[in-house]
């Protein structure tokens, strides 16, 4: 590693962390019905960070039906590659009701010297990494790049249609995605596998309108109970997915410490683990279906009626190789042939994510992990996702002979994206400018 890469890290630490203060401060929430300005204005904030870090031409692109994604192409020496460095400036909302024990949007340090605030981690903590790469790489860079950093990344996208309508500015031969993370901080960790996520409504009807539930409950069926049934049908004793046609598998790369795990997860003391197989297996190698939502009243406003009506909102998580329209129409299926005492039952598609798969063998990848190693200072651990980018397919189809390399600062152990008290440990933001600016030197010269 250059000592010069390391000591220019070091020295930036202290307006790395100001620029992150000051992006975790505007709440770019772009979720349906929540403020439109916070999340314009951050992608002004974007623009004006790149280009304190030397770039130029950096600018907003309008995204058809969506916000706007920031875009640069810097040149670099004639017959040089290209790197395109990615990351999103919306944020998760973050609800009182998360339980938060500091203002999500004012940043903080605390004791353990991590900073919390929502996007600390997911993902303002990719922009000042990239940030950080910019400015030790300085205006000789050793190739091309390109940054493209999405506004909408937590919500409904329009990013993918409109990379794939464009594929001359999207165009690359490695593509590094700063939206992830190692398990823990100081275990350099390169994602190489991410599930896929394919998403549909599943709606159940027993009766024309509500009804007294002492006069007609014990033989008319309530909505509810029919749809308690067809859930069930999803798992099995053991917690594992069981939907025909829903593919398997094994995972060989590191595995998934355990200690980390429960401490990320929040699992209460005593509550057993879902599925069968290894740790990994379960949540990068095997399909899980969860269900994030469901339309009936709450318990302050429920009445003694028999429910006519209940929809859900289903998620489920699909194995790398594994086709991802293929495996939505199979979970649609399933849920179609469970009629419980004839209900009717309406199942829609909402979306799907393809999974994807590292090939490990490219020298992009090799240049990576050399450059973690050297970052860190530890061998790197090839690590699975079960979270899904679904830009990841997109570049797919521009650039199909790219690499791309995932990783970050996001830690499974502390980091808490999308909850309560997400927070970022600055070391390993250091740590990974130095490894991103390293391996940008590798893969140039290689």
């Amino acid at each position: 590693m250059s000592e010069s890469t390391k000591s220019g890290a070091s020295a930036l630490m202290p307006e790395i962390i100001e620029r992150l203060e000051t992006l975790v401060r505007i709440p770019s929430v772009a979720f349906p019905g929540f403020d439109p300005e916070p999340v314009r204005r951050m992608g002004e904030a974007v623009v004006e960070l790149f280009e304190a870090a030397g770039a130029a031409g950096v600018r907003l692109l309008d995204v058809p039906g969506g916000y706007p994604c920031v875009y640069a192409d810097l040149p670099g020496p004639e017959g040089s590659p290209t790197v395109m460095l990615y990351a999103h400036y919306d944020v998760q909302p973050a609800p009182a009701s998360q339980g938060w024990q500091s203002e999500p949007f004012e940043p903080v340090t605390k004791d353990d010297g991590r900073i919390y605030g929502r996007g600390a981690a997911d993902d303002k903590s990719g922009l000042v990494i990239h940030y950080g790469t910019l400015k030790l790489l300085g205006p000789d860079r050793p190739c091309h790049v390109k940054i493209l950093v999405e506004g909408e990344e937590e919500t409904i996208s329009h990013l993918e249609d409109f990379v794939e309508a464009n594929p001359d500015l999207f165009g690359c031969d490695v593509a590094v995605i700063a939206d992830i993370g190692p398990q823990a901080v100081g275990r350099p960790g390169l994602t190489t596998a991410l599930r896929g996520d394919v998403a549909c409504t599943l709606t159940v009807r027993t009766l024309a309108n509500p009804v007294h539930s002492g006069m007609f409950g014990g033989a008319a069926p309530d909505a509810m109970t029919a749809m308690i049934r067809i859930l069930d049908t999803l798992h099995d004793a053991n917690g594992d997915t069981t939907i025909p046609g829903v593919d398997s598998g094994h995972w060989d790369g590191a595995a998934m410490d355990e200690s980390v795990y429960r401490d990320g997860s929040a699992i209460l003391p005593g509550v057993e683990f879902l599925g069968t197989g290894s740790l990994s297996d379960r949540i990068w190698m095997k399909p899980s279906v969860t269900v994030l939502g469901m339309d009936l009243p709450n318990t302050a406003e429920a009445s003694n009626v028999l429910l006519p009506e209940v929809t859900a909102k289903l998620s489920m998580r699909i194995i790398p190789g594994s086709d991802a329209d293929a495996q939505l129409e199979a979970l649609m299926a399933h849920l179609r042939a469970q009629r419980p005492w004839n209900c009717e039952v309406v199942v829609e598609k909402i979306k799907t994510g393809h999974p994807f798969a590292v090939d490990e063998s490219h020298p992009a990848i090799v240049a990576a992990k050399d450059a973690l190693t050297d970052a860190y200072g530890a061998p790197v651990e090839s690590i699975g996702s079960g979270a899904s980018i679904p830009l990841v397919a997109s570049l797919q189809k521009v650039a199909p002979s790219a690499a791309i390399v995932l990783w970050g600062v996001e830690d499974t152990e502390k980091s808490r994206i999308h909850a309560s008290d997400e927070s970022v440990d600055p070391r390993e933001i250091e740590r990974m400018i130095v490894a991103q600016t390293e391996f940008i030197q590798k893969f140039a010269q290689s």
